[in-house]
């Protein structure tokens, strides 16, 4: 059902364009880095119709050739991966104008993505995560020492176990609050608030990841006198809650100190999380829910497998396909009586 235009007059390209991010914001609830990204890749595109035309830019310059010149222009400037998210946000603002009445028809839909390479994230083998999270810190690493520095320490481990114990995104991880921590008969939960598309989960807690927390927790007081963010379950130095580029600098730079054999950040931990579910006989679903993802094949490409894995977990997993005991005691009998 097309929206109804707030006035009969097509508006100017900046107007179009907040009248976008709010619907973008309000109804489609997309995250404030889409917000950002799509705010800046439409406003670049508009930019480079006006140093091109000499003019300034109108709503009718979204078109296949205008479009088209631009993408052609970003080409050996921008990974293939980056014009395809401008061309998505065009096409996108160009669908928005056409349900406002302000234009007949989106001719941007009619441009084709450019072809992508599958880069997936690093999934890290188990002892390496293990070792990022339970290694002492190396002490040329910490830029604040004694008791303060004993405590950063406490919240590093119990990010890093959350990050990886939960599959949470970074901004996921940095939101949480205290409340959002659950316990009941035994089990913890983190309520996970806000998530990508706008849709709440809740995700289960593991022993290491609840006693990681525990240990923060109780001196997590200690080290800010005067919170700013007291509902924060993460504090920065000043009592803020945790920005998610510190976040990011903790889990790189303890992937170096391990000596893992990639660095990583967050991402990299929430991929090496459904990797190591998957290789241990968890069910996509399962995955799929507590990753927050709203496709299966989102959750299909994220958590690939290697095929002598998928062959060994099918031998183990299909009554079908295992050896029946008898079978097996059999076979190496012959075997004997061969030699």
């Amino acid at each position: 059902m097309p929206l109804r235009p707030y006035t009969d007059r097509v508006p100017a390209v900046a107007d179009a364009l907040d009248d976008f991010v709010v619907y973008l914001r309000d109804e489609a609830r997309v995250s404030k880095h889409t917000l950002r990204a799509y705010r800046r890749d439409i406003s670049a595109f508009f930019e480079d119709v006006e140093a091109r035309r000499e003019r300034e830019a109108a709503l009718r310059d979204l078109g296949l050739r205008e479009v088209r010149r631009h993408l052609a222009g970003l080409h050996g400037k921008l990974a293939a991966s980056s014009v395809a998210r401008r061309l998505s946000a065009l096409r996108s603002f160009g669908e928005h104008l056409r349900r406002r009445g302000w234009r007949e028809d989106n001719e941007v839909a009619l441009i084709r993505s450019p072809k992508q390479g599958k880069k997936l994230p690093v999934a890290l083998p188990v002892e390496d995560v293990t070792r990022m999270i339970e290694a002492p810190p190396m002490r040329a690493s910490a830029k604040v020492e004694g008791v303060h520095a004993q405590i950063k320490t406490l919240r590093n481990r119990a990010l890093l176990e959350v990050l990886y114990g939960g599959g949470l995104r970074v901004s996921e991880a940095c939101g949480l609050d205290l409340e959002d921590l659950r316990r009941e008969g035994g089990r913890a939960t983190l309520r996970v608030r806000q998530g990508k598309g706008g849709k709440d989960r809740i995700v289960p807690l593991g022993r290491s990841a609840v006693e990681a927390l525990d240990a923060w927790l109780e001196r997590r007081d200690a080290w800010i006198a005067t919170a700013k963010a007291p509902e924060a379950l993460f504090l920065g130095r000043r009592g803020k809650r945790l920005d998610p580029r510190v976040a990011r600098k903790v889990v790189h730079d303890r992937s170096l100190e391990t000596g893992a054999r990639a660095r990583i950040g967050p991402h990299g931990l929430r991929h090496s999380f459904a990797t190591h579910l998957l290789q241990s006989g968890c069910d996509l679903r399962s995955i799929q829910m507590m990753l927050g993802h709203a496709s299966l094949s989102t959750t299909q490409k994220y958590t690939h497998l290697s095929l002598g894995h998928l062959v060994d977990t099918h031998e183990k997993a299909h009554p079908r396909a295992r050896v029946p005991a008898s079978a097996a005691d059999d076979q190496r009998d012959v075997e004997h009586d061969d030699e």
